[in-house]
């Protein structure tokens, strides 16, 4: 697969923040996020999968977690003050995020939607996201990753 770049690369090349990007498999399949680690050859704790959700007040959220875990619905209601929050509908991500399923970024959504990190990541100096397209992952600091999302962090997976 070529290496071009992505919309996440240029906004991180934008903000001059450091970043290593990866590419696997053939950019059309989505492969598991902990297949995407082994791959990798990184710590599955390491390399995070990013998840759109909706609230019970209709502003969308973002969770970004390991992917060896379950995203707790009730803690991520819970962190954002919202009573109840749903996963969005496949169909809707591109719309939404300007992202397809299986490539969805943090960084770079065609807009800011409040953030938040499974506290874990505090653990890590640099964490591995989707750098926006299938096949492609993007590693920077983890500083770097919340001050560019306005990220936040909180207690968000199932136990």
């Amino acid at each position: 697969m070529k290496n071009n770049k992505t919309n996440v690369m240029r906004v991180l090349e934008q903000h001059k923040i450091s970043y290593e990007s990866y590419s696997y498999g053939d950019g059309e399949t989505p492969a598991s996020g902990t297949a995407v680690a082994e791959i990798l050859g990184k710590d599955p704790l390491n390399v995070f999968k990013t998840l759109v959700t909706v609230g019970k007040s209709g502003q969308n959220y973002v969770f970004v977690v390991p992917v060896p875990f379950e995203l707790d619905l009730k803690k991520a209601a819970a962190a954002v003050g919202e009573k109840s929050v749903a996963m969005i509908h496949v169909s809707e991500i591109n719309a939404l995020t300007g992202y397809v399923r299986g490539g969805c970024s943090p960084i770079g959504m065609k807009k800011q939607f409040e953030t938040f990190y499974h506290e874990s990541c505090a653990e890590q100096e640099t964490i591995v996201v989707s750098a926006g397209r299938i096949g492609a992952q993007v590693e920077l600091a983890l500083a770097e990753l919340l001050r560019l999302t306005r990220g936040k962090t909180a207690d968000l997976t199932v136990d």
